[in-house]
């Protein structure tokens, strides 16, 4: 199985060699010899701005919820031990 794989909504579909080949056919209609080089390293550095920006997300959401879980064990810590010394304290 070569060629790209590419996700179209809940399908996924993979790109055979000419279909790759039409789309490289296609940009350099468009774009010319010259440009190529130059719309590719636009796209690259889009993709590395992407990437960070996805990755700067990630970050503060794992942040968030790591602040949320560690506040859940202080505060089930604390229940366990009050409920600890409400059963030491407790005498018959």
């Amino acid at each position: 199985m070569s060629g790209l794989f590419v996700i179209f909504g809940k399908r996924n579909y993979i790109m055979g060699g000419s279909e790759i080949l039409l789309i490289m056919l296609v940009a350099l209609l468009l774009f010319g010899s010259d440009k190529i080089p130059e719309v590719a390293r636009m796209l690259g550095k889009g993709l590395r701005e992407f990437h960070k920006v996805t990755d700067d997300i990630k970050r503060e959401i794992n942040d968030g919820t790591k602040e949320i879980h560690d506040g859940y064990k202080d505060v089930k810590k604390d229940l366990k031990d009050a409920s600890k010394n409400r059963d030491d304290n407790f005498v018959i």
